[in-house]
C-alpha cells in the first residue's frame, strides 16, 4: 500500500460539467485513491466507489461536545476510514474549546475512528496562536491541514514565513490530513500553472513536505497512510475566483496538478527521511 493516498473531494465536484460515466468513474480512471463524500453521505456514490476499490472517508461539524460521539458512531458504522471536522466556530472559550476538543478525543477512541480536527476559517482552530496553546494542553490531537486559511487568513508572510513556520511546527509534527488548496497572501484559492515559481507555492510545497516529513517519522500513526484531499470549491460559496463571470480555472484540472505536487512533496519527503535513518 503506497504511504499517501489521495482523494477526490465529493464538495469540489460542484459546479463542474457532467462526467460521462459519472464523477465516481471519473475520479477512478484519473487515478485517485479514493473519495471524501460529505453529510450527508451519498449512499449510491458511496457503494460504486467501494466497488471500483476506491477508499472512503468523510467529513462532518461538531458544534457542541453531545455530537461527538453520535457522529463517530454513525461515520464508522458506514466504514468510512476517517472525518475531517469543523470543531465549534471560534468563539468558546478556553473552557468550551477544551471541552470539545475532549469529546472529540474521546469519540475517536471510543469508536476506533481517526477524526481529524480542521485548520479552519470560523471554527475553534481558526487561530495559529489558540491552535498551538491547545497542542501543548492536549497533544494526542491530530489535524487535517487546511493551511490557506492561516496562510491568507493570518497572512503567514507578515512577520516572516520562516518564523510563523516555526511557530506551528507542534500542529505540523500532528498532520496526518491536508485539505490541498493553494492560496496567496490575499486569496484563500488561486489558480497555479505547472512547475509555478510564485514564491506562494513554494511555501505550501514547504508545509505540506514537512508535514509529511512528520507522518514518515511517526512510529504508530492511526492510519497506515497519509490522505492528501484537493478541495477547490466553486465560486458560488466565494472561493474559486471569478473573472468576467467565469471561474479562473478548471478546477478538474487544478485538482489533478495540485495532486501532482503533493506526490512530489511526499517523494521528497520519503527521502530526506529515509537519508535521516540511513544517517544515524
Amino acid at each position: 500500500m503506497t504511504r499517501l493516498r489521495c482523494y477526490m473531494n465529493w464538495l469540489a465536484l460542484e459546479g463542474l460539467l457532467p462526467f460521462a460515466d459519472g464523477p465516481v468513474a471519473a475520479i477512478h480512471a484519473a487515478g485517485f485513491d479514493g473519495i471524501q463524500f460529505i453529510d450527508p453521505l451519498d449512499l449510491t456514490a458511496l457503494a460504486e466507489a467501494r466497488a471500483l476499490g476506491l477508499g472512503v472517508c468523510g467529513s462532518h461539524r461538531i458544534n457542541t461536545p453531545i455530537e461527538s460521539a453520535p457522529i463517530a458512531q454513525a461515520a464508522a458504522d458506514a466504514g468510512l476510514e476517517c472525518l475531517t471536522l469543523h470543531v465549534g466556530w471560534g468563539m468558546e472559550s478556553d473552557d468550551e474549546g477544551a471541552r470539545l476538543i475532549e469529546a472529540v478525543l474521546e469519540a475517536s477512541e471510543r469508536h476506533s475512528i481517526p477524526l481529524y480536527v480542521e485548520t479552519h476559517r470560523a471554527t475553534l482552530f481558526q487561530d495559529m496562536q489558540r491552535t498551538v496553546q491547545f497542542v501543548a494542553r492536549f497533544p494526542t490531537l491530530r489535524f487535517n491541514g487546511d493551511f490557506s486559511h492561516w496562510y491568507t487568513g493570518s497572512e503567514m508572510v507578515y512577520g516572516g514565513f520562516e518564523n510563523k513556520l516555526a511557530y506551528i511546527q507542534p500542529v505540523i509534527e500532528r498532520v496526518r490530513f491536508i485539505h490541498g488548496r493553494i492560496g496567496n497572501p490575499g486569496c484563500i484559492q488561486v489558480a497555479i500553472e505547472p512547475n509555478d515559481s510564485a514564491p506562494y507555492v513554494a511555501h505550501f510545497r514547504i508545509i505540506w513536505t514537512r508535514c509529511f516529513e512528520a507522518f514518515l517519522r511517526d512510529p504508530a500513526p492511526q492510519q497506515p497512510f497519509f490522505t492528501f484531499t484537493p478541495e477547490l470549491l466553486a465560486s458560488g460559496i466565494y472561493y474559486a475566483r471569478t473573472f468576467q463571470g467565469a471561474e479562473e480555472s478548471d478546477r478538474w484540472q487544478q485538482s489533478l496538478l495540485l495532486t501532482q505536487i503533493a506526490r512530489e512533496c511526499f517523494a521528497e519527503a520519503e527521502s530526506k527521511v529515509s537519508y535521516l535513518r540511513t544517517d544515524d
